[in-house]
């Protein structure tokens, strides 16, 4: 194991959606939507694709190596992880070009009891960029029942319009932050860049007969479970407006901290976003690990013997054993994740 950060080869992962035209303004991808619409960063999860790329697509290779990050965790968990020896986040960019399905992720409970692990998928949204007319669905219209649920999912075979009937929808904006808890339905919708925080699975519930021109077949919809029990996945309470306010917590010398999300919004993840105008940050979060993306701007990573540039897109892995020893500085906005 090197003793500094950790950055990755790319990780486009495959999903049944198109997208990933706006990666060009945030990677420097070619401006052209397909069906790699996700870019998985520092990701310890295998994605649940019908066809894979190959059998560990979703997981991120060290750069410049034959290491997957996974195998990495496995060999150095406590120096890696901190003392709980475990990757408790999923961090993504996702693109999409359509609508995606009205869907769900299971809570801890639900995941227990049907997938035998441990984690959900509550999920947090910060919007990074948007294409005109641009939407967010979330949440059911109040009154919603299950039943009027269960008959939209049937009707979505010749409507493709019947579930979006049922949900709110929001029309984002830039710099947006948006928590998602577990069994909430919610869809994004056609235009939006998202930086998307979660828990460490790809148990998806998308009880719609088509995602755009693509039709979804009882796997891809219910994921191996009979409808009456994927159904138990969706909290028919109107859902509460969870876009959050960030929080400043220090403003000096050149630093900005902004909790985003905190651990009054949910026990999965935290998320804080630095804004450096000519100052420095020391990253160090106590027994823990942080996943690191450059949303904005130029800097540089430093360290004793270290220097790295910096600049939009960029992305690393932090392992709590270094935590404190690195550097951040420049002009330059960074989402820290752990």
């Amino acid at each position: 194991m090197d003793m500094k950060p950790i950055f990755f080869e790319r990780n486009r992962v495959g999903r049944v959606y198109s997208g990933g035209k706006l990666f060009h303004g945030f990677f420097g991808d070619e401006a052209k939507d397909g069906f790699l619409p996700e870019e998985w960063i520092a990701s310890s999860v295998k994605a649940l694709n019908k066809e894979m790329a190959h059998e560990k697509e979703g997981i991120s290779k060290v750069k410049d190596s034959d290491v997957y990050f996974d195998e990495l965790l496995a060999n150095y968990p406590e120096e890696m992880l901190g003392s709980k020896q475990k990757m408790r986040i999923l961090v993504k960019v996702l693109d999409s070009a359509v609508r995606l399905p009205a869907q769900a992720h299971p809570d801890k409970e639900f995941s227990r009891k049907h997938f035998q692990s441990e984690y959900g998928k509550t999920e947090s949204w910060l919007i990074l960029d948007t294409r005109e007319d641009a939407k967010i669905f979330f949440g059911f219209k109040d009154g919603v029942t299950k039943e009027e649920f269960a008959k939209a999912i049937d009707d979505s075979e010749t409507d493709k319009d019947a579930m979006e009937r049922l949900m709110e929808y929001r029309r984002p904006n830039v710099g947006d932050i948006y928590l998602v808890p577990a069994k909430t339905v919610h869809a994004i919708g056609a235009g939006c860049l998202i930086l998307e925080i979660q828990e460490p699975t790809d148990f998806t519930i998308q009880p719609e007969h088509w995602c755009d021109d693509y039709h979804l077949n009882d796997m891809e919809m219910y994921i191996g479970l009979s409808k009456e029990d994927a159904l138990e996945c969706f909290d028919f309470e109107k859902a509460p407006d969870t876009k959050l306010p960030p929080e400043i917590v220090q403003n000096e010398d050149g630093v900005m901290v902004e909790k985003l999300i905190k651990p009054s919004d949910t026990d999965c993840f935290i998320v804080n976003r630095i804004t450096l105008d000519g100052g420095n940050f020391t990253p160090c979060v106590n027994d823990s690990y942080g996943v690191y993306i450059v949303v904005d701007g130029n800097g540089k990573l430093t360290g004793k013997e270290y220097a790295r540039e910096l600049h939009k897109g960029d992305y690393f892995f932090l392992p709590c054993c270094l935590m404190g020893r690195f550097e951040l500085s420049g002009n330059l906005q960074v989402v820290e994740c752990y």
